[in-house]
Protein backbone atom coordinates (compact mmCIF):
# COMPACT_ATOMS: atom_id res chain seq x y z
CA UNK A 1 0.00 0.00 0.00
CA UNK A 2 1.55 3.42 -0.99
CA UNK A 3 1.77 6.07 1.34
CA UNK A 4 1.26 9.50 0.88
CA UNK A 5 4.54 10.37 1.05
CA UNK A 6 5.25 7.48 -1.64
CA UNK A 7 2.62 9.37 -3.31
CA UNK A 8 3.59 12.68 -3.32
CA UNK A 9 7.28 11.56 -4.36
CA UNK A 10 5.59 9.74 -6.93
CA UNK A 11 3.55 12.52 -8.33
CA UNK A 12 7.19 15.01 -8.21
CA UNK A 13 8.77 12.48 -10.08
CA UNK A 14 6.42 11.81 -12.78
CA UNK A 15 5.90 16.00 -12.57
CA UNK A 16 9.81 16.28 -13.31
CA UNK A 17 10.29 13.61 -15.73
CA UNK A 18 7.04 15.36 -18.05
CA UNK A 19 9.12 18.74 -17.30
CA UNK A 20 12.67 17.20 -18.39
CA UNK A 21 10.62 15.79 -21.31
CA UNK A 22 8.64 19.33 -22.50
CA UNK A 23 11.76 20.85 -21.69
CA UNK A 24 13.45 18.42 -24.05
CA UNK A 25 11.04 18.58 -26.86
CA UNK A 26 11.02 22.47 -26.57
CA UNK A 27 15.05 22.86 -26.93
CA UNK A 28 14.80 19.85 -29.94
CA UNK A 29 12.61 21.84 -31.97
CA UNK A 30 13.96 25.53 -31.63
CA UNK A 31 17.36 23.77 -32.70
CA UNK A 32 15.38 22.19 -35.57
CA UNK A 33 13.89 25.94 -36.17
CA UNK A 34 17.69 27.46 -35.98
CA UNK A 35 19.00 24.92 -38.56
CA UNK A 36 15.93 25.50 -40.73
CA UNK A 37 16.76 29.31 -40.72
CA UNK A 38 20.08 28.54 -41.02
CA UNK A 39 19.52 26.78 -44.26
CA UNK A 40 16.86 29.18 -45.54
CA UNK A 41 19.38 32.02 -45.04
CA UNK A 42 22.47 29.95 -46.89
CA UNK A 43 19.87 29.50 -49.83
CA UNK A 44 19.02 33.25 -49.98
CA UNK A 45 22.75 33.92 -50.13
CA UNK A 46 23.02 31.51 -52.96
CA UNK A 47 20.07 33.16 -54.66
CA UNK A 48 21.46 36.76 -54.01
CA UNK A 49 25.08 35.48 -55.26
CA UNK A 50 23.05 33.53 -58.86
CA UNK A 51 21.12 37.18 -59.32
CA UNK A 52 24.37 39.44 -59.04
CA UNK A 53 26.02 36.85 -61.38
CA UNK A 54 23.34 36.84 -63.80
CA UNK A 55 23.20 40.27 -63.73
CA UNK A 56 26.62 40.69 -64.50
CA UNK A 57 26.82 38.86 -67.08
CA UNK A 58 24.03 40.53 -68.28
CA UNK A 59 25.97 43.77 -68.16
CA UNK A 60 28.70 42.21 -70.15
CA UNK A 61 26.36 41.38 -72.85
CA UNK A 62 24.65 44.68 -73.20
CA UNK A 63 28.25 46.47 -73.01
CA UNK A 64 29.54 44.34 -75.84
CA UNK A 65 26.37 44.31 -78.11
CA UNK A 66 26.68 48.43 -77.48
CA UNK A 67 30.47 48.21 -78.28
CA UNK A 68 29.67 46.17 -81.46
CA UNK A 69 27.14 48.53 -82.95
CA UNK A 70 28.89 51.82 -82.21
CA UNK A 71 31.69 50.27 -84.16
CA UNK A 72 29.91 48.91 -86.79
CA UNK A 73 27.74 52.57 -87.21
CA UNK A 74 31.26 54.54 -87.15
CA UNK A 75 32.46 52.23 -89.88
CA UNK A 76 28.90 52.50 -91.48
CA UNK A 77 28.98 56.11 -91.46
CA UNK A 78 32.92 56.44 -92.67
CA UNK A 79 31.84 54.86 -95.50
CA UNK A 80 29.12 57.25 -96.10
CA UNK A 81 31.13 59.85 -95.98
CA UNK A 82 33.48 58.65 -98.53
CA UNK A 83 31.11 57.35 -100.66
CA UNK A 84 29.12 61.25 -100.64
CA UNK A 85 32.71 62.46 -101.88
CA UNK A 86 32.47 61.01 -104.76
CA UNK A 87 29.27 62.20 -105.72
CA UNK A 88 29.13 63.42 -109.16
CA UNK A 89 25.62 65.68 -108.73
CA UNK A 90 24.10 67.52 -105.77
CA UNK A 91 20.74 64.76 -106.86
CA UNK A 92 23.25 61.66 -106.00
CA UNK A 93 24.52 62.98 -102.74
CA UNK A 94 20.53 63.38 -101.73
CA UNK A 95 20.18 59.85 -102.60
CA UNK A 96 22.78 58.96 -100.95
CA UNK A 97 22.31 60.76 -97.94
CA UNK A 98 18.55 59.39 -98.14
CA UNK A 99 19.65 55.64 -98.23
CA UNK A 100 22.56 56.25 -95.83
CA UNK A 101 19.90 57.72 -93.26
CA UNK A 102 17.47 54.95 -93.94
CA UNK A 103 19.66 51.97 -93.52
CA UNK A 104 21.03 53.99 -90.59
CA UNK A 105 17.60 54.15 -88.88
CA UNK A 106 16.72 50.59 -89.92
CA UNK A 107 19.87 49.24 -88.05
CA UNK A 108 19.03 51.57 -84.63
CA UNK A 109 15.52 49.96 -84.96
CA UNK A 110 16.90 46.61 -85.21
CA UNK A 111 19.68 47.35 -81.94
CA UNK A 112 16.91 48.81 -80.30
CA UNK A 113 14.49 45.41 -80.38
CA UNK A 114 17.67 43.56 -80.23
CA UNK A 115 18.89 45.66 -76.70
CA UNK A 116 15.23 45.20 -75.83
CA UNK A 117 15.41 41.28 -75.74
CA UNK A 118 18.62 40.98 -73.97
CA UNK A 119 17.70 42.98 -71.80
CA UNK A 120 14.41 41.33 -70.80
CA UNK A 121 16.28 37.96 -70.58
CA UNK A 122 18.80 39.54 -68.29
CA UNK A 123 16.38 40.97 -66.25
CA UNK A 124 14.61 37.01 -65.86
CA UNK A 125 17.85 35.27 -65.73
CA UNK A 126 18.86 38.21 -63.23
CA UNK A 127 15.22 37.68 -60.90
CA UNK A 128 14.91 34.04 -61.46
CA UNK A 129 16.83 32.56 -58.40
CA UNK A 130 15.16 35.49 -56.36
CA UNK A 131 11.73 34.77 -57.24
CA UNK A 132 12.65 31.14 -56.19
CA UNK A 133 13.74 31.38 -52.74
CA UNK A 134 10.48 33.79 -52.15
CA UNK A 135 8.09 31.47 -53.57
CA UNK A 136 10.11 28.73 -51.53
CA UNK A 137 9.78 30.72 -48.04
CA UNK A 138 6.33 31.64 -49.16
CA UNK A 139 5.21 27.34 -49.45
CA UNK A 140 7.07 27.02 -46.39
CA UNK A 141 5.25 29.39 -44.39
CA UNK A 142 2.15 28.41 -45.46
CA UNK A 143 3.01 24.53 -44.57
CA UNK A 144 3.41 26.12 -40.39
CA UNK A 145 -0.77 26.97 -41.06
Amino acid sequence: METGEDTIKNTVERMSLAGNQAFKDSIEKTLGALNEVNSLSKGNVEAVVESLTAATKGAETIGAQTVAFAKKNWEEALTAGKTLQGAKSVQEVIELQSRYAKSSMEAYVAEMNQLTETLSTSFKDTFKPINARVTAAVEKFQSYR
